[in-house]
């Protein structure tokens, strides 16, 4: 009872600090954000270390990794000269996050959804491509790579239909969302709300990881 009561208040921590991040940002409100967006991801990595499993403690460090490689990410997207070093930094928590799937219940064949992904990622190119100029080497390894995270995490559910793989199949499903509306804010059109958007389903997605792989350490999945 008292890990379900901790667990309930570091979420609602993330929460509020994610829509007081928003709120910042909506308002221009610079200082204020630049230390709300990176406080609402370390509360989402806090939130790992309330939970222990000693059989599936490579899980849990991969996890751990993966998030603070998007912690990482967030800082360096602060400042748009360091876009490139940040969608490096999101390139590696993806491979992390694809690694600890795989490490869970091995690497999924599922040949429909693969197909999706790869129909989807590709549509995503050549929408893209003509507006990337000398970043579309990067932004093709990267559309590539998260297509790959979201395949096997979706590959979770589809094998095991339990509470913590839907976590993870509507987290990869919000995270490539996310990562597709900074595309679109970046090189096709800026839009209104574009960073509540952005981070909210930003943030959604690593929560529900986060959740997801607390529910695993703690055998509370099913």
């Amino acid at each position: 009872m008292g890990k379900l009561r901790l667990r309930s208040g570091i979420n609602l921590l993330i929460f509020c600090s994610a829509c007081a991040a928003m709120f910042a940002d909506y308002m221009n409100w610079e200082m204020l954000y630049r230390i709300l967006k990176p406080l609402t991801t370390v509360l989402v990595i806090s939130l790992l270390f309330f939970a222990n499993n000693s059989s599936l403690i490579k899980f849990k460090n991969i996890m751990v990794a993966a998030l603070i490689f998007c912690l990482l990410g967030d800082i360096l997207l602060l400042q748009d000269e360091f876009f490139v070093f940040g969608l490096g930094a999101f390139l590696i928590a993806h491979l992390l996050l694809t690694y600890g799937f795989v490490v869970l219940e091995g690497f999924q064949f599922h040949w429909i959804s693969g197909l999706f992904f790869l129909v989807l990622g590709l549509s995503i190119f050549f929408w893209l491509k003509p507006d990337l100029g000398n970043l579309e080497l990067p932004v093709t390894i990267y559309i590539f790579v998260i297509s790959l995270m979201a395949w096997q995490g979706i590959g979770l559910w589809l094998k095991k239909r339990i509470i913590a793989y839907a976590f993870i199949a509507i987290a990869v499903s919000l995270f490539m969302f996310s990562d597709m509306m900074i595309a679109v804010n970046k090189f096709k059109s800026p839009f209104p709300l574009a960073g509540v958007v952005i981070l909210s389903t930003y943030w959604m997605s690593i929560a529900l990881i986060a959740n997801a792989t607390f529910l695993k350490l703690k055998g509370q999945d099913k």
